[in-house]
């Protein structure tokens, strides 16, 4: 009895062999180079660009921004999902997978949401949009060799029994075409002319609506907008238009426009430019005030005749020092790009306006003698938490004046 005793102790002792756990997700880099985790979101397999987002706050607005259609979003904060999803904090303007993010890299198993503002889980709303997704990831070691190496190509593929043809991913991504040379906006695009009424979120009361009818006409071409662009656009006055990326300058002219806005969006600028950049030049001469952001400011530059240049590991993130030269302050902005205007390839005409002061690239621009200004960064997107929103009220004073120094000499409160 005894030894029957001391049998069953020293069982209940013993530890059960070690289970290696089964990787149900794997990120495969264009180099060859296998990263294992555990599945989360769609299943199934994706492709693109792989970059690093520094964000703490904001996953969901990130993995609907259209600006990161073609990409595999790496988060470097590691409680990513930790509030939950929602029906408010998108940014595309189109719910189908292809406006938003290609799949999202988080390090740690995502939690219960804690938010009373969530209505899902972000694994069943990474599946609703068709985001694949892998966890259990050293992201901090991923983000070190995208800022040494730059931004891979990747293949992400997510299956629950962890079945997976490992040779057959590595040639996936290996033949994966570059970021260079791809226009990226035509599935993030609008399908046509819209008017945008929605202006800004309160607590309690969500977002507000205006009237159209008594403000300032503004066109916005649609690159692959962000909402809270446009409602920021609807709040300080303006009765916006959403028009789809080809349309041509003799159809945004009949809309009798008071300003234009170009919006930020995925891919080369250069690409995007062949059908773009006549469009803007043309705006450009018939003298309408015109801003831009993001992808729009690379559009404007390239419509100067100046140049754009791919970065290494690109500008994405929410505490971003940028340095506005016309009232020499500084703000923390929220930047999402990969390609930079080459401000020594620009015309007399065009003024640098803000410089990063994390690089020293171009973030902004205006020009001398036609009322157009732009900005390479985010200003809707409030990480200051509101430092840039005078770019808003900039642009309605300048349709105000027509004048292009009214873009430069007025200073936010």
């Amino acid at each position: 009895m005894l030894q029957d005793e001391g049998a069953a102790a020293h069982a209940k002792a013993t530890p059960e062999p070690w289970a290696e756990p089964v990787a149900t997700a794997l990120l495969v880099l264009a180099d060859g180079t296998v990263l294992e985790g555990f599945g989360i979101g769609q299943t199934g397999v994706a492709d693109g660009e792989v970059c690093f987002n520094t964000a703490m706050t904001g996953y969901q607005e990130i993995l609907t921004d259209p600006s990161y259609a073609g990409q595999i979003v790496t988060f470097t904060f590691p409680h990513i999902g930790n509030v939950g999803t929602n029906d408010e904090d998108l940014e595309s303007l189109d719910a189908a997978p292809a406006s938003g993010v290609r799949g999202a890299v988080i390090a740690s198993a995502v939690t219960r949401p804690s938010s009373w503002r969530s209505s899902s889980h972000l694994d069943g709303w990474l599946k609703a949009r068709g985001i694949v997704g892998i966890t259990g990831i050293d992201t901090r070691a991923l983000t070190a060799r995208i800022r040494d190496q730059g931004m891979p190509n990747a293949v992400i593929a997510n299956d629950p029994q962890g079945n997976f043809d490992r040779e057959a991913l590595k040639a996936r991504a290996a033949a994966l075409a570059p970021m260079e040379g791809l226009d990226l906006v035509p599935p993030v695009t609008s399908r046509a002319h819209a008017a945008w009424t929605e202006t800004t979120w309160a607590v309690n009361g969500g977002y507000g609506s205006r009237q159209q009818g008594e403000g300032l006409r503004v066109v916005a071409i649609d690159y692959g907008v962000k909402r809270n662009i446009l409602r920021l656009l609807a709040e300080a006055g303006c009765d916006v238009t959403v028009v789809p990326a080809t349309t041509t300058a003799e159809e945004i002219m009949a809309l009798q426009p008071d300003g234009v806005f170009l919006s930020n969006g995925p891919g080369d600028p250069a690409a995007t430019g062949e059908y773009a950049v006549p469009v803007i030049r043309q705006l450009l001469d018939e003298k309408v005030p015109t801003f831009g952001i993001c992808l729009g400011h690379q559009l404007m530059g390239l419509a100067l005749g100046g140049r754009t240049v791919k970065m290494g590991q690109g500008h994405h993130g929410a505490n971003h020092p940028v340095k506005d030269k016309t009232t020499g302050k500084v703000e923390i902005v929220s930047m999402n790009h990969g390609f930079a205007v080459d401000p020594g390839s620009l015309p007399g005409n065009a003024v640098e306006t803000h410089v990063s002061l994390f690089d020293g690239s171009n973030c902004g621009l205006t020009l001398t003698d036609r009322p157009a200004f732009s900005v390479q960064h985010h200003p809707e997107a409030s990480p200051g938490p509101r430092d840039s929103h005078y770019l808003f009220e900039r642009f309605v004073a300048l349709m105000r004046s027509g004048k292009p120094e009214t873009a430069n000499k007025a200073d936010p409160a």
